[in-house]
């Protein structure tokens, strides 16, 4: 189920959010959090997308908030909200507004935000592409237990990753760091089968890969050594290889769903590691809500004495 609604105000969102869900006989209750996507019009349709899907097992509201620029002279000085709401099969298994911004509304997104949250329930914000520079300040990264970014989407990563370690607050995470996930559990079992000292350490990837960049930042802190960055030919992060005194330990996944498993000593292992959809990438992230203490690590590039 759609409903137009133009020119319009929060509160008679909210009164077509009430209005469909009786139509269709949907209770509000079953859904779990509201999940706030800022962003173009250009990346909405994946980004919606990807979050319905990651819906069907996190239930929840979805507020599309899409600043719209000016056309015409009359446009910049004609502030208005249009919004679409969809319920039921068009929403996934939650609710969603689109939300259009015109004028001077545009700059006061969390003012139009505000009364749309599910009451007593986490906000997690989420940039697709461009984020602030303070996530944490921003007036709708604010409003959130959870805000995530995605410096692999922008121009130029390994500047936004800088960023990122300069402006991190709790409760900040980067999709960067969530496709190390897979990376992170096998090199952890690897090495609690190997029992060696790690000596030395190298990340391939292609070039300014900011998951490869938080890897390698994130085996310097656990295991005191330097991480060479090495550049291959893609997708993403193709490899890693640890010396130790028995021989390398080695991940190679230079294409495809599958990466081989090299322990010292031990026969060659097969083990799915596949790229993974954003809508996974969006599921993971919205297991959990506190902060990601390892995530600050692997950003700052931090020692710390807790286990993986």
């Amino acid at each position: 189920m759609r409903i137009d609604l133009t020119d319009t105000t929060a509160s008679k969102i909210n009164k077509a959010l009430v209005q469909g869900r009786r139509a269709i006989g949907t209770p509000a209750v079953g859904m779990v959090l509201t999940m706030v996507i800022v962003t173009d019009e250009e990346n909405a349709y994946d980004s919606l997308k990807a979050a319905e899907e990651a819906s069907h097992e996190h239930p929840s509201r979805t507020l599309v908030v899409i600043k719209r620029h000016a056309r015409t002279p009359r446009d910049r000085t004609r502030s208005h909200l249009d919004a679409e709401v969809r319920l039921g099969a068009d929403a996934g298994t939650g609710e969603t507004v689109v939300l259009r911004l015109y004028g001077e509304v545009s700059e006061h997104a969390d003012s139009v935000v505000l009364p749309l949250l599910l009451p007593d329930a986490p906000v997690v914000v989420w940039w697709p592409v461009n984020a602030p520079e303070v996530p944490a300040k921003d007036p709708l990264g604010a409003l959130a237990q959870r805000r995530i970014t995605d410096s692999y989407a922008v121009e130029q990563p390994l500047q936004a990753l800088e960023q990122r370690a300069r402006s991190y607050a709790p409760g900040d995470t980067d999709l960067a760091w969530t496709r190390l996930t897979p990376w992170r559990s096998i090199l952890a079992a690897a090495l609690d089968q190997a029992r060696v000292e790690v000596t030395s350490a190298a990340v391939e990837s292609e070039a300014d890969n900011p998951s490869a960049e938080l890897l390698a930042r994130w085996l310097e802190a656990r295991l005191h050594v330097t991480a060479d960055r090495v550049v291959t030919a893609g997708p993403v992060v193709t490899g890693v290889r640890l010396g130790t005194a028995n021989g390398e330990i080695v991940i190679d996944r230079p294409e495809g769903p599958l990466a081989t498993l090299h322990l010292p000593g031990q026969p060659p292992r097969t083990l799915a590691l596949k790229v993974r959809s954003l809508a996974e990438l969006i599921a993971e992230e919205l297991r959990r809500l506190d902060a990601d203490e390892m995530y600050a690590v692997a950003l700052r590039g931090e020692g710390v004495k807790e286990a993986v």
